[in-house]
């Protein structure tokens, strides 16, 4: 038999998720006649390791996605997503350029190179693009000083017929917990991009579910918001939980229990002795390990639910397997299920700020060993 572990990734949770941000647009309510944002549902590194296929399903309510890779743009067509496609950090050489007509993608232009690629390869029909501004994250857009002269030759590349729609937009460094900062960012923004009018898009997770904050954009600019990680129902803020914000957990991690035994006080556990019990304890051996995405640096006391019950992880995480407390789980025998995160346990935060890491990682670092199962 297969061996048992499993990530089961529910595609009514992902839905439920995007209808929690679109809700969010309303509180407060947006002065009278100002348009909702459109909302850009992201589903880069294959959907936060939930599998594109799964999120273009899902997502279907979407206005529109953004990702980085090519192949899963292309693979979002294929699928028959009809709507845009925003390809966050552009193109990256010339002969990428035809591929972004072909399938009609939207990029994003962040620096003077894919300027220089886009006058040497211009493509036969207009592309539509968004010019990104550097307001502090410093790592990808034109600096304040060079974005209005990058601005002005996306302009005369439209003229020529290489660019269509010219889109706006930045990325806040620390939306999720600094908004006097994020404040100041999208003062930034405001004053670069606010007159010169377009679609923009400044919002990523954090900044999607700050009540307000897209509504200090200039009324007349169609918005686009980006959430990420929030779609797959986990939190970017450390002080909000994503269940207190109504998300649901999109992917469960899931495996069984194999083994089980009784240890005398003093006795170590796993790897390097970095558990010893200091009385009598029951310890079970989960079918989860490092190679399965579960994070090594993961120590004692991280939380498991096993058979329903809330427990913890015991020791060091091994490359297969890992270490539970059956103490409090008395009914727990071999084929008990453990749930590491997700539905039923812990959610994936949880687990994440016991290891030192965030969410994002360990949702992205699911093993392709580890067969996936879809609720529809």
């Amino acid at each position: 038999m297969p061996r048992p572990i499993s990530a089961t990734v529910s595609l009514p949770s992902l839905s439920h998720n995007l209808n929690i941000v679109a809700q969010q647009l309303d509180q407060p309510a947006p002065p009278a006649g100002r348009p909702r944002p459109r909302i850009w549902a992201v589903i880069k590194a294959h959907a936060y390791g939930h599998g594109i296929d799964r999120a273009v399903r899902a997502f279907g309510e979407a206005d529109g996605l953004a990702m980085l890779d090519l192949d899963e743009a292309v693979r979002c067509r294929e699928l028959g997503w009809k709507k845009p496609i925003l390809l966050l950090e552009g193109f990256f050489e010339e002969r990428d350029i035809a591929v972004l007509e072909r399938y009609a993608l939207t990029t994003v232009l962040h620096c003077q190179e894919q300027l220089d690629m886009l006058a040497a390869a211009p493509p036969a029909r207009p592309l539509d693009a968004f010019i990104k501004l550097n307001v502090g994250m410093n790592r990808l857009g034109f600096s304040e000083k060079d974005y209005a002269a990058a601005y002005q030759r996306a302009l005369a590349a439209r003229e020529r017929g290489i660019l269509g729609d010219i889109g706006q937009m930045c990325h806040f460094s620390r939306a999720d917990d600094d908004a006097q900062l994020t404040g100041r960012q999208l003062d930034a923004f405001i004053r670069m991009a606010g007159s010169r009018g377009g679609r923009v898009s400044v919002c990523n997770s954090a900044a999607s579910l700050t009540p307000g904050l897209w509504a200090r954009l200039p009324a007349a600019q169609e918005q686009w918001l980006r959430p990420g990680i929030c779609l797959y129902g986990a939190s970017p803020f450390a002080d909000r939980t994503a269940e207190s914000m109504g998300l649901r957990p999109a992917m469960t991690l899931a495996a069984r229990v194999i083994s089980v035994r009784d240890i005398s006080p003093g006795a170590m556990v796993g790897y390097g002795g970095a558990f010893a019990c200091q009385a009598p304890m029951r310890i079970g051996t989960v079918a989860c390990g490092y190679a399965d995405g579960y994070p090594r640096h993961a120590g004692t006391g991280t939380p498991v639910t096993v058979g329903g019950v809330r427990t913890r992880l015991l020791g060091r995480v091994s490359m297969d397997m890992l270490a539970v407390d059956l103490t409090p789980v008395p009914h727990a025998a071999v084929g008990t299920e453990a749930i590491l995160w997700g539905e039923g346990g812990p959610s994936v935060d949880e687990v994440a700020a016991a290891a030192g890491t965030i969410g994002y990682e360990l949702l992205c670092a699911v093993a392709p060993r580890v067969p996936k199962i879809t609720i529809e």
